[in-house]
């Protein structure tokens, strides 16, 4: 049975002088930008208040938000979870909806700061908490007495509840209350206002114009609000939030509404424990609201027409129709009246959502919201704008490193770095150089300086030192005693041997190799025979780019059942998920992928043809307008003598017949010399648009001595360095789009995009200007959930009419 967690947020009534701390410096970018928008020192007022505002309103709110929001960082940082949901006590809703991406820090603390300022205003009012009346019991005493100026603000728990209005009106009701015998207390607040009632209608109105400045983004969590104890819609963001200053806060509800999700587990953020006391409270005295699951309406199509979410915490189906391997959802068992004609009492059907397609594990070790990723495409294809993009809607997306020089790589790490926030998932691609081993290490070395901690080992054949390296760094032992590593290595791969060769621990002789090179320490060659090389393995079927052809109904089935077989050889102590890449590009494709048994997929192609990719227009064009059937098999340039194979688009373009005549002129001939004449002219004129020794003498300007003197002293390698030339001319038209030579461009490419291009014709994704990584990631995701219910209620349907 999968535990759920839920992040709660304090409101107004639980600051308190020195809070926060460390944590101001911890984060100190974000308490400089917090200082810049409020004019004072929020660190100051928290630590030292020495102008004695921090109970004041204006200043309260600010202050609460800013320490739950950086307990909240600091929280994902050190344990790497996301949680399933998030819920906030009136203020502290702004922090659960930032934990749910609906806007940044900056923003939530010009709301705050605002709506701060707004209920300072009020006079005349007064709040009051009672203890030990029920809602019903509390409401009928207000109405016998006439109490009807006086509204009920916040319904904490079954049995305390504070009721807000004029003061006179209340200190009226405090001392009715004080008189009953079933009170068991009566609280006055200290606040300036009635809070929460009618009489903040101005004040709401005022804020709700100021919202209409702000645009908010979906929640990738389902936040439960306030005024309604249910999930936020995406549409209603701007109402919920004015509708709060007047509208009570349902805590109570909201808490057994989450108890009513399953195995629920609460925590506290931002410091002391008066939710915790409260949740206690609730789970004694009423316990789980059992409800029918709500599915939550679609984003308008002119905000991107992606989907929110009712709950993240799923009320399991039966035994699912999927491959057991790895969990299609997280499940929990509940029995209901089932729907007419299913019989009496046969698992109730609550509806899958995104957030819960692939294993729960692998996206809580990685600090994910949803278990995709977006690979990487060569040569910065896979921007740093795509990265951030993936990581601020929690998933994760791998830079395009290959092919690009040291100093353009770490601009997009520090770029990268600097843009998403703690916790927020990123990975950098580390390509296998078989030819130039030293850019690997080079590379590894850079990831190591700036803190990358996870990396896309791609095409690999064998495992090389500069992978050890990355590996051995950061390893260490828990309090248990296992092991546990710092620095993660998702491995894409299409062949068992290789996957055999991730599965395994560190090769002695690397490591070996590396101690006595002084690279890894004793420590670390230990602890590196006690894990695998690969945290996660990626089973990459058909795709663009470097492919083996493999098919993923039978890829899939064989490298899970190798990595079962590797866990036990090896007694590892933490699991090796396998994700699976290829082919992705529609609902079914993705439905199908987690029904193999895949933890995660990962995208490729589709993501090329989005205002993110790094390639020029022209290129996307083209890609809009491609099908299923519109894509060749071409030798790769970077492993051209060994005969590897990349896939790329044909239609309209040369270069997929070109590139392989150049490999079968590469095996025919042992020297350019050795071509008939007529061919060598169809090369220079048709091919290079240059002669053989004019893209010669551009090879020797930019290779290293070594490498041309052995092409110096064997025709072959010489050959092989100007028809390798051919692939890198080929990128660089693509990448800038030139006019005159579009035939050339090699654009590698899957079919995965053709099935996209389908899937949207006729929507306002047709055109790659309307398309964002992320947007189609939680596009994806959500129909692939939606298809899954409806294939698995039809299956139910056709069981039950047997």
């Amino acid at each position: 049975m999968a535990r759920m967690m839920t992040y709660v947020f304090p409101g107004q009534g639980a600051q308190r002088k020195g809070m926060g701390g460390e944590l101001f410096d911890e984060f100190a970018e974000l308490t400089s930008q917090a200082d810049e928008i409020l004019g004072y020192s929020i660190k100051t007022l928290c630590l030292e208040d020495p102008q004695s505002h921090l109970n004041q309103t204006q200043y309260t709110q600010p202050a609460l938000y800013t320490v739950n929001a950086l307990t909240y960082y600091h929280k994902i940082v050190e344990s790497g979870r996301t949680p399933n949901y998030t819920a906030g006590h009136s203020l502290g809703e702004y922090n659960a909806l930032l934990a749910a991406g609906v806007f940044d820090f900056r923003t939530g603390l010009l709301l705050v700061q605002k709506r701060g300022e707004l209920m300072s205003r009020a006079e005349g009012g007064a709040m009051a908490a009672i203890i030990g009346l029920s809602e019903r019991q509390l409401m009928e005493a207000l109405s016998e007495n006439r109490l009807d100026r006086i509204d009920i603000a916040n319904l904490n728990s079954p049995a305390q509840i504070v009721i807000s209005g004029p003061k006179a009106e209340i200190d009226r009701a405090r001392h009715l209350f004080d008189g009953m015998k079933e009170v068991k207390s009566v609280v006055p607040l200290r606040t300036s206002g009635a809070f929460h009632s009618r009489y903040m209608k101005e004040a709401a109105e005022e804020f709700g114009d100021f919202l209409h400045a702000f645009d908010f983004e979906e929640p990738v969590l389902p936040v439960i609000a306030n005024t309604t104890a249910r999930p936020y819609r995406y549409e209603e963001i701007r109402k919920n939030l004015r509708d709060q200053i007047t509208g009570s806060v349902k805590w109570s509800e909201s808490i057994r509404y989450l108890l009513g999700r399953g195995e629920m587990e609460f925590e506290e953020i931002g410091g002391g424990r008066i939710l915790t006391g409260l949740i206690q409270q609730i789970r004694t005295e009423a316990g789980p609201l059992v409800t029918e699951e709500e599915r939550v309406g679609m984003k308008p199509a002119d905000a991107g027409g992606t989907a929110s979410y009712a709950s993240a915490g799923v009320i399991t189906v039966p035994a699912a129709p999927v491959v057991s391997r790895a969990p299609l959802i997280e499940r929990l068992a509940v029995d209901e009246p089932s729907p007419a004609g299913l019989g009496t009492q046969t698992p109730a059907w609550i509806r899958i959502k995104p957030a819960n397609l692939g294993s729960p594990e692998f996206r809580r070790d990685y600090g994910l919201t949803y278990a995709y990723i977006s690979g990487a495409m060569y040569k910065g294809i896979a921007s740093k704008e795509m990265v951030v993009r993936m990581g601020k809607a929690g998933m994760m997306g791998f830079f395009g490193a290959g092919g690009l020089k040291m100093q353009q790589i770490e601009e997009a790490i520090r770029f990268i770095q600097g843009e998403l926030l703690p916790g927020q998932a990123y990975g950098m691609n580390l390509v296998h150089e078989p030819a130039e081993p030293h850019i690997e290490e080079s590379m590894v070395d850079l990831f190591l300086r700036t803190g990358v901690k996870v990396v896309e080992a791609a095409a690999f054949m064998t495992i090389t030192p500069a992978l050890v390296k990355y590996r051995a760094k950061g390893l260490k032992r828990d309090e248990n005693g296992k092991v546990t590593s710092t620095n993660k290595i998702i491995a894409k791969l299409s062949r068992p041997e290789v996957a055999e060769a991730f599965l395994s621990p560190a090769p002695e002789r690397i490591t070996a190799k590396l101690l006595e090179e002084g690279k890894i320490t004793r420590e670390e060659a230990s602890l590196l025979a006690e894990i695998a090389v690969a945290d996660d393995l990626c089973a990459e079927a058909d795709s663009g780019g470097h492919t083996d052809g493999a098919v993923a109904y039978a890829l899939m089935p064989a490298i899970l059942k190798l990595r079962d077989e590797m866990m036990e050889k090896h007694r590892y102590a933490k699991k090796v998920r396998v994700g699976a890449a290829g082919g992705i590009g529609t609902p079914d494709a993705a439905l199908a992928a987690f029904s193999l048994g895949a933890d995660f997929i990962v995208t490729g192609s589709i993501n090329q043809c989005t205002v993110e990719a790094n390639t020029s227009p022209e290129v996307k064009d083209l890609l809009e307008q491609m099908n299923v059937q519109d894509t060749e098999y071409a030798p790769a340039g970077d492993m051209f003598e060994m005969g590897a194979k990349v896939q790329v688009l044909k239609k309209g373009l040369f270069f997929p017949a070109r590139a392989n005549k150049l490999y079968d002129l590469y095996r025919q001939y042992n020297a350019v010399e050795d071509i008939d004449e007529k061919t060598k002219i169809q090369l220079q004129d048709k091919y290079f648009k240059r002669s053989l020794q004019q893209v010669y003498d551009e090879v020797r300007s930019y290779h290293p001595p070594h490498i041309i003197e052995k092409a110096e002293r064997n025709p072959k390698i010489k050959m092989a360095l100007i028809f390798k030339w051919y692939f890198a001319y080929s990128t660089r038209l693509a990448l800038s789009g030139n006019p005159e030579n579009k035939v050339d461009y090699q654009i590698q490419c899957g079919p995965a995009l053709g099935a996209f291009n389908q899937w949207v014709k006729g929507t306002e994704l047709e055109s790659w200007r309307n398309r964002h990584v992320d947007e189609i990631a939680l596009r994806l995701m959500n129909e692939t959930a939606e298809l899954l219910n409806r294939r698995y209620q039809s299956f139910v349907q056709a069981a039950a009419n047997e």
